[in-house]
């Protein structure tokens, strides 16, 4: 699935942001529970170095309990990282997050030397969501569509504490195709950069495998389906997403059922675990070494041609 996803203002943000980023006590980045791993931006675990982050799981009314339980221990083993899940349905709930990040420097006197936190965050993960909520009055905007931030704002919050936020950052390439998949389908990318036919297939696959109860009840349907294009078909004619002929309208059923997931209506479901995560990372790597291999191979026959002509390389061409 080709995506555009960094536009020119991201460019300036990842800028601000990573020269913001040494002088912060604490990262507050937030994550989307759904898919914690993908919503991770890979660059602040490299550049955060010792500071102390709180990863906050966002939407978790919205994600399977059990999944997410899996990802707070897996990253809570990491040296200075606490976890803190929140609820789209219990918004006040969301303010016990200042007592944590009080609870980061537990020898601290806050009221001389205040924290400075730097919240992070992909598009649409909840960010200024959360914003609002801790400070008590409208200052990020909200709405459904991602990279609604467009610059970086302070906010005082009293206490001790001191709010950094930041544009919603995606990186400009996302190693793992499925990766990009489970971005499209919680919202972080633009509609009008994916194709719903696209996302759709892959979240009828999925959850086939992961979920069969959830789609069954959810569509009425008597059987589970063996494969993703006849469930579309089976919830297509369920869902009147018929066209004239009694041929199901892919694309309708496709966007109905990525909106459904979105919304909760499927029940609550996680699109990646961390176990599924490890065995992709393994074949990712392998993948890598496989095109480092094939990359060397072919700068070698360039080298050897080159030779038995009798021309000599200096700069051979790059891969």
């Amino acid at each position: 699935m080709a995506i555009h996803w960094y536009p020119g203002h991201m460019h300036k943000a990842r800028k601000d942001m990573l020269e913001l980023l040494p002088k912060v006590d604490l990262l507050i980045e937030i994550l989307d529970a759904r898919i914690p791993h993908s919503s991770e931006n890979p660059a602040i675990a490299s550049l955060r170095g010792d500071t102390p982050c709180i990863k906050v799981l966002s939407k978790s009314d919205l994600a399977d309990p059990a999944v997410t339980a899996l990802w707070q221990a897996q990253f809570e083993q990491q040296r200075g990282v606490a976890t803190f899940p929140t609820r789209s349905d219990q918004p006040e709930a969301m303010k016990q997050l200042l007592g944590l990040c009080r609870a980061m420097f537990p020898q601290r006197d806050i009221g001389k030397n205040p924290i400075h936190a730097m919240v992070v965050g992909i598009p649409n993960v909840g960010k200024s969501s959360l914003i609002n909520i801790l400070s008590g009055r409208t200052i990020a905007r909200t709405g459904d569509e991602p990279a609604i931030t467009k610059s970086q704002q302070r906010i005082d919050l009293g206490g001790g504490l001191t709010l950094f936020d930041t544009p919603g950052i995606l990186w400009p390439k996302v190693e793992n195709p499925l990766g990009s998949y489970r971005l499209a389908a919680t919202g972080a990318i633009r509609d009008t950069a994916m194709e719903y036919d696209d996302v759709g297939f892959f979240l009828a696959e999925y959850l086939l495998k992961s979920y069969p109860d959830l789609l069954k009840d959810r569509f009425k349907l008597d059987v589970i389906p063996d494969t993703e294009d006849a469930f579309l078909h089976m919830a297509g004619v369920k869902r009147g997403a018929v066209a004239s002929g009694g041929k199901v309208n892919l694309h309708k059923i496709c966007e109905l059922l990525v909106k459904e997931f979105r919304s909760g209506r499927l029940g609550r479901i996680s699109l990646e675990t961390p176990a599924m995560i490890a065995l992709e990372q393994i074949e990712i790597d392998q993948t890598a070494a496989q095109r480092a291999v094939g990359k060397a191979e072919r700068k070698q026959r360039f080298k050897e041609g080159a030779q038995a002509k009798g021309t000599k390389v200096r700069n051979p061409p790059k891969g």
